[in-house]
């Protein structure tokens, strides 16, 4: 089978006038445990520069986004207000008038497009959780009865609702439905055709989070955005909406401990976008970025499972003072990113004889770095059983087996989505390394042999739900039911 075409042109970076040496003292930042990158891709005026996949991450696998996918929304806002369908001031009573609930305060009948884009709702805080509480059936209904402690566009909060909502104005006025659109519109004129979304139950995308996308389709949004919306010789996205977006609109205050902590979240706040310190960046949760910065011909785009400001500081510390000329050695670099990995679990290859474990009932006891219930990853109950083959294990968690290696990571899809994971005897104990590959997140599963009991916890807690068979399979749905 023929390989994709690839969506945007390579380079060495001395050709563009960027600097290996800078580059591979970015990388040096994105291996810190701050950061723990799972992949990059550097674009220096329109080429690709840099690229490497930590394994058992790879470049043709979809990577879960978090909030960055609010960036595709507004761009899909930006359509529908392009084509004359949408408007910055249309209220959100009047496009969607069906999910209006009767005692939904009056500040809530003003809310505009305007307003959700910049998150200027009036709302102190995040109202997602309040309005599933609210209409556990519909989100938009939720929002819209959540009480504002400020007038409307005054202040920014950081509001996953309001794209929400906004997904659900876009699809009501273009009737389609937001994956279906940014695909016919976006996605498709750039060459990018593996785009998956998680969805709520009713089967609509979430739209502040749920897209997944390779990392090369996250570096070619990002010179899409540089370009003004211009993708080769067809103007994808208006221009003017670009700009708008990616400037700033409101002043933004998140997390802001001291002078130096999220810096570049405090820089101002465009459409879904945030304003930094140089450029803009789409940004999601424990570290999946897109950087843009126009004026240096930069687009940078990061997975991981860390800290976002870690991998901007790596940015504006390492990458821009390297975009002043050329040195150090570009196959040095190249070769470099071709041998990255996370490391593996060591151990040995244990007992030639399958071991079963049952998951005990929840203590609510303390494990990693998160307070996570022993039945978070896998039910109270569980049985575990962990049988040798050549090369690994096969590890049946209740009802589906995952694949195992021995010193290397093995691959399988056992719901539908991939897994690799990688394991080995400690003693008396086995310990796995459990990768839902379309995510930043991993699983430590330890078998006990002596006791007969299996521990299974997340390295980061995914901010959906933390039982794993719900990420192997595709689309990952969870609440509202209906929307």
């Amino acid at each position: 089978m023929r390989p994709p075409r690839p969506l945007l042109p390579r380079s060495a970076p001395a050709a563009t006038g960027a600097s290996s040496r800078a580059l591979s003292a970015f990388v040096d930042r994105l291996e810190s445990p701050s950061v723990e990158a799972h992949s990059l891709v550097v674009v220096h005026r329109g080429h690709v520069v840099a690229e490497g996949w930590w394994a058992p991450y790879t470049p043709r696998r979809p990577q879960l986004l978090y909030s960055l996918t609010k960036s595709f929304t507004a761009v899909a806002v930006g359509l529908a207000v392009g084509d004359g369908l949408l408007s910055l001031d249309d209220r959100v009573v009047d496009v969607l008038p069906d999910h209006v609930p009767d005692d939904a305060p009056e500040q809530a009948r003003r809310l505009t497009v305007r307003h959700l884009l910049t998150m200027t709702t009036g709302h102190g805080t995040d109202t997602l959780d309040e309005a599933w509480r609210l209409e556990q059936r519909d989100l938009v209904r939720g929002f819209l009865r959540v009480v504002p402690v400020v007038p409307e566009g005054t202040q920014h909060a950081y509001d996953n609702a309001t794209t929400f909502v906004l997904a659900r104005m876009v699809e009501r006025v273009t009737s389609r439905g937001l994956p279906e659109l940014l695909d016919e519109r976006l996605f498709m004129p750039m060459g990018i055709d593996d785009a998956e979304w998680d969805r709520v139950g009713s089967g609509v995308a979430y739209g502040f989070h749920g897209l997944h996308l390779t990392t090369e389709a996250v570096a070619a949004f990002g010179e899409l955005l540089r370009c003004g919306g211009r993708w080769g010789d067809r103007q994808l996205v208006p221009a003017a909406w670009v700009g708008a977006a990616t400037g700033k609109q409101v002043e933004s205050v998140r997390y802001k401990v001291d002078d130096s902590h999220d810096t570049d979240y405090t820089c101002g706040y465009g459409y879904q976008t945030w304003v930094s310190r140089h450029g803009s960046h789409g940004s999601g949760a424990y570290g999946q970025m897109c950087v843009v910065v126009p004026w240096h011909d930069l687009v940078v785009a990061v997975t991981a499972q860390g800290e976002g400001q870690a991998v901007l500081d790596a940015v504006w510390d390492c990458l821009l003072p390297g975009l002043a000329g050329a040195n150090g050695d570009d196959e040095a670099l190249a070769a470099r990113l071709r041998r990255l990995a996370l490391p593996t679990v060591a151990g040995s290859p244990g007992p030639a004889h399958a071991v079963t474990a049952t998951v005990p009932a929840a203590d609510g006891a303390v494990r990693g770095d998160s307070a996570v219930p022993a039945d978070a990853v896998l039910p109270d109950g569980t049985t575990v059983v962990v049988t040798p083959v050549p090369g690994g294990w096969s590890m049946r968690l209740g009802t589906y087996d995952v694949e195992v290696g021995h010193g290397t990571w093995r691959q399988s899809a056992p719901l539908g989505r991939p897994v690799a994971a990688v394991g080995g005897w400690q003693g008396a104990e086995f310990v796995a390394d459990v990768y839902p590959v379309m995510t930043p997140h991993r699983v430590r599963l330890t078998v006990d042999a002596t006791a007969g009991t299996a521990t299974a916890t997340w390295s980061t807690l995914p901010l959906t739900t933390p039982r794993l068979d719900l990420h192997l399979r595709a689309p990952l749905m969870t609440r509202p039911e209906h929307a």
